[in-house]
């Protein structure tokens, strides 16, 4: 490699993340395979749950096991400090993912000597939603997360400004590129056998079962589906603290949906859908969406966090967030209008080929560390 702006050989890099089973966790691992691949020296710190997931060891990089919880707790946050302070040493970039792990990896390398201080980046990728005196709870450690790293990335343009707003020196934008899918590995007639599904539309969601993602808008919805013959069938694919919730939901209003749990054949769920939905009330780029674009699938969305410029240009229907009977009208537009389903799917596919890769994302990771760190040794 002819030494460049970005080069990162030899460096020493952190990766740091909180409790992941998604979005987050991909993300770290693509990363980390592109910063290998690069000559850097590349470790990863965060709970022992997020090693078994995603395997870091298998990929090249160092983990150690730091336990850096989704909640504030003041007991197992103090440890995550202390055990960072140690293992942070030596190091030239920390890099912490999620303002979880941007608070406590910010608190552990602003509390070492000056002169052992490595370089310190924290992306956000996510909101923290929460009210009352949770919500001033979160405000003050995002301030934390603001002023304390050299440089802030935002997965989307709100995330931006709001770590501005919050008194962040250098925030700049880095999406967040979905991986490349695995090509589906049974056909769309067996799937859609699986799931008991002949001739009626086979509508799909794919999130994590939580307040986030808004599901009972969702729930709420396909009830304006029932009327309709043959009725719609809504599959979520996901697992989550809300799956008890929303199973009573689903059981109390006989709405015709289905929860599949956690799935590791997304591909071929996609491949089976007729439509793909998004009901969150926020979401920087999420990778379903990006994902059901890339697989030319027809795709409603609400119009939140950085989905409207992600989606903007036609690759999706947006409607407002909270909204079921806006969201049951999109998507019975649709269902109505074959011909207006197909053309959104080529249009979302078209859009989608605009967007980074996984090596433009890390290619910009790269040359924000190089900029910080100056010319590799």
């Amino acid at each position: 490699m002819a030494e460049t702006r970005s080069d990162i050989r030899n460096r020493r890099i952190v990766l740091a993340l909180a409790t992941s089973t998604g979005g987050v966790g991909q993300h770290v691992t693509s990363l980390a395979e592109g910063l290998l691949a690069r000559g850097a020296h590349v470790a990863v710190v965060g709970p022992q749950a997020t090693e078994d997931l995603f395997h870091f060891t298998e990929k090249g990089c160092l983990f150690r096991a730091v336990e850096i919880s989704s909640g504030p707790d003041p007991v197992t946050d103090t440890r995550a400090v202390g055990r960072l302070r140690h293992l942070l040493v030596g190091s030239d970039v920390v890099h912490a993912h999620g303002l979880r792990a941007g608070m406590v990896t910010t608190v552990a390398v602003r509390s070492m000597p000056a002169a052992k201080q490595p370089a310190l980046v924290c992306t956000w990728h996510n909101i923290l939603m929460a009210s009352g005196a949770k919500e001033r709870l979160y405000e003050a450690m995002e301030r934390v997360v603001a002023r304390g790293p050299d440089i802030t990335l935002g997965a989307s343009e709100d995330l931006v400004e709001r770590a501005h707003r919050l008194g962040a020196g250098d925030a700049r934008m880095a999406p967040v590129a979905a991986p490349p899918m695995d090509p589906p590995t049974r056909t769309r007639e067996e799937v859609r056998a699986e799931l008991g599904v002949g001739d009626q539309p086979l509508l799909l969601s794919v999130g994590r079962l939580h307040p986030q993602k808004d599901f009972p808008t969702l729930i709420t919805a396909s009830l304006a589906w029932q009327e309709r013959d043959p009725v719609p069938l809504l599959v979520i694919a996901g697992s989550g603290p809300s799956e008890e919730e929303l199973q009573a939901m689903i059981d109390e209003t006989g709405a015709p949906v289905r929860l599949l749990g956690r799935r590791s054949d997304v591909p071929d769920l996609l491949q089976a859908a007729d439509l793909v939905v998004l009901s969150s009330t926020w979401e920087a780029r999420a990778l379903v969406a990006q994902e059901a674009c890339r697989s030319g699938r027809p795709l409603v969305s609400t119009a939140v966090g950085g989905l409207p410029g992600l989606l903007g240009g036609g690759a999706a229907v947006l409607v407002p967030d909270g909204d079921p009977e806006a969201l049951a009208q999109a998507v019975t537009r649709l269902l109505d209008d074959p011909e207006e389903a197909a053309r959104l799917a080529r249009r979302g596919k078209e859009i989608s080929e605009s967007w980074p890769d996984e090596e433009d994302t890390v290619d910009q990771v790269a040359a924000v560390y190089a900029e910080l760190l100056g010319p590799a040794p």
